[in-house]
């Protein structure tokens, strides 16, 4: 072979790789700039069973209402009590890794129209909540692409997902929830609903003994306060994980800032009639109490990725585009592969 026909053979190679990331970013970005009247939780549930199509190790299993409550998701389930439409749970397989591999498990919010709840937003907080399911998207994108390339892991998609609304069944300020862990959750506010679906997720997540979970999740205002709208924050105890998925963003191209978790976090969380609050003590550091809540539900190698700054954008950048940007697809894809 002639050194010509290598350099041709390579850039054909990256020319398909390419196009394949971008199809699991269009993917993606289809599912969130679709309007939430349409983008419900049934709508998403089928749209990720077209993965099966990808791949014949891809496997999708898309569980309803009855399903989940066998499983005893009872804080997932209180999110969605409000909603006329019924809550999914979307598992998706990928095992194309070695028989037994530990796989790479991932976890996305996947709230399809966040309202606040009874905690009710303001009407100008009410716009781009079309956008709350992105971390589930995000997901979704990622198995897409990483099926398209063959990637050679196990990978699980976990997204939980439903609509957080104001009904007559909605689930309440000062209720007590229990998770699929047997812990009890005071809700302070329901509106911070995300963490309420993903930690029954990541407690789900560890059926599968993981080599490592990781989180994305639109989860805070308070991640946009602290950093802008450019950056992803990122929240680990886990020096091996952080220092890959940081290394993977710089790489592609997009943005990732590690923040604080700790005890003092931890604390803010904890209630004095439940185990923990959805909420925490004071208003301060948000991002970081809405993590250390979802640190709580895990026991394997975790990292969380608050999506809240760099899922939209107004302004464009090459890693930033108008409506759901994409952001996270060619992170999670460079963090698999490598």
């Amino acid at each position: 072979m002639t050194l010509e026909t290598k350099e041709k053979n390579l850039l054909l190679k990256g020319i398909a790789e390419g196009q394949s990331i971008a199809e699991g970013t269009e993917f993606l970005r289809t599912l969130g700039n679709t309007p939430p009247s349409e983008m419900t939780p049934t709508k998403l549930g089928k749209e990720a069973q077209k993965l099966e199509r990808l791949h014949k190790n891809v496997k999708v299993k898309v569980l309803g209402e009855t399903e989940i409550k066998k499983l005893k998701m009872g804080s997932f389930l209180a999110v969605s009590n409000g909603s006329e439409h019924e809550p999914k749970f979307i598992i998706v397989e990928f095992n194309n890794g070695k028989k037994g591999e530990k796989p790479t498990v991932l976890v996305g919010k996947g709230i399809t129209f966040d309202s606040g709840g009874l905690s009710i937003k303001p009407a100008e907080h009410m716009l781009n909540m079309k956008f709350d399911m992105l971390g589930g998207a995000t997901v979704l994108g990622s198995i897409y692409a990483a099926a398209k390339l063959n990637i050679k892991k196990n990978i699980v998609g976990l997204v939980p997902t439903c609509e957080n609304m104001p009904g007559g069944k909605a689930y309440r300020p000062d209720d007590i929830v229990t998770a699929m862990n047997g812990k009890t959750i005071e809700v302070k506010n329901t509106d911070a609903e995300g963490r309420l679906i993903l930690c029954d997720a990541l407690v789900y997540a560890s059926k599968y003994k993981p080599k490592e979970v990781i989180d994305l999740a639109t989860l805070t205002g308070a991640c946009v306060v602290a950093i802008g709208e450019e950056r992803s924050g990122l929240f680990s105890q886990d020096e091996k994980i952080v220092e890959k998925l940081t290394r993977s963003a710089d790489s592609v191209g997009e943005l990732l800032w590690r923040l604080p978790l700790g005890e003092e976090y931890s604390e803010a969380m904890k209630s004095e009639i439940a185990d923990y609050q959805n909420i925490g003590k004071t208003r301060y550091a948000g991002a970081s109490t809405a993590a250390a809540f979802l640190e709580f539900f895990t026991d394997y190698p975790w990292a969380h990725i608050d999506l809240s700054g760099s899922y939209t954008a107004g302004k464009m950048h090459p890693w930033l585009h108008g409506g759901a940007n994409g952001f996270g697809v060619q992170t999670m894809v460079e963090y698999l592969n490598t």
